[in-house]
Formats: C-alpha cells, structure tokens, sequence
C-alpha cells in the first residue's frame, strides 16, 4: 500500500492558511478519486483509503489532525495498520517557505529543512529515509505569522495551481515512482511566461 500524508494544522480557523497547503493537496486527490467523506479520525489523523485504477493500486490519504508540530504520531499510527515500506511507500507533502509560491520540489529522502511538522515526522519515525513533496508558499516578515496567514487574493490563483500542480506530480509518484516525478516536476516555475 502506499501512503501520501499531508501536512497542515485542523480546524477551519487554519483550512486555508499557507501551512495548510499538504492537507489541500491531499483533499484535492480525495476529490479527483472520487472519495467520500472527511475521513476516518483514527489516532489523531483522518484517514481515507482508496483504490485507484491500475497500475496504482491501493492508497491511503493521511492528514495527521494533532497539529503540525505534532504530525510524527499520528503518522506512525497510520502507517502501523498497512504494510507500507517508508522508504518506498510513503510521500509526506508539506509547505514549504523557501520556495517560492508557484514551485514544487521533490526529494527521495532529507532533511527537516526547518519544518516542524517533517522534524517530528523524522524523530518519530527514526528515519529521513522518505519521499517528501515540499510546495512553495514564499517567505515574508515573520515566519510563524506568514505561515498561519491566507493568500493574498493576488496570489490565490497562484496557490491553486500550485497544489494541483502538486496533486499531479504526487499522482506521478504513485504510478512511476520518485525519480519520474522529480524529474517532470523539480523543474517547474509557475510564474515563469509560457515558453
């Protein structure tokens, strides 16, 4: 089975600030599949699990609801229950402030680059040995209150495109694995002119 977590904080207060981004990406793919639901809260983490036509397979979506910088529990409490090999099965996708909005970036494995939600998922784990999609959200003032901040309407647009973009490149990752999507994703500059 593989497993795409999400990153982002519970609650509608949060649903569409910056740091949400992993939780839309992954409710995105809940709506392309077709599922029902918010999901089963198991463990502190809503899940929903999917079979998505050949050559995919079964998936579970995870968004760990204990709050980003207690994502790690949740996580390995849903991973428990499916025969998930981390190294091979699991895409965390998180926000990410050193991008800008309207990049992806891909990595096979790493480390937290600052990001609570991917240290606590690392300590928890005992691994950085995971695929992890970073999707840019830009970096202004402060980072805590940037990142609990919404879009500007100007950039909504932007951030909408970007998470499909990053609902796409997390689709590629199931059906051809990290290098694939790495290689058509890491590259992309929504902001750029059409060529």
């Amino acid at each position: 089975m593989k497993v795409i977590c999400g990153l982002g904080n519970p609650g509608g207060r949060y649903r569409w600030t910056r740091h949400n981004v992993g939780f839309r990406v992954v409710d995105l793919l809940a709506d392309r599949w077709r599922l029902t639901g918010a999901g089963r809260i198991r463990d502190g983490a809503a899940r929903l699990e999917a079979d998505v036509p050949e050559p995919i397979g079964r998936v579970l979506l995870v968004k760990p609801m204990r709050f980003m910088n207690l994502s790690g529990g949740p996580l390995r409490a849903a991973l428990r229950q499916t025969d998930a090999d981390v190294s091979r099965d699991l895409l965390v996708v998180a926000d990410d402030v050193d991008l800008p909005l309207g990049r992806i970036r891909l990595r096979r494995a790493g480390s937290a680059g600052g990001h609570n939600g991917l240290r606590d998922i690392i300590a928890s784990l005992g691994s950085n040995e995971f695929a992890r999609l970073r999707v840019g959200i830009g970096r202004a003032g402060e980072t805590v209150d940037h990142v609990l901040s919404t879009f500007r309407p100007g950039e909504r647009e932007l951030a909408d495109e970007a998470i499909a973009v990053a609902a796409d490149a997390a689709e590629l990752w199931l059906r051809e694995g990290i290098e694939a999507a790495m290689n058509a994703f890491n590259g992309i500059d929504l902001t750029a002119p059409p060529a």
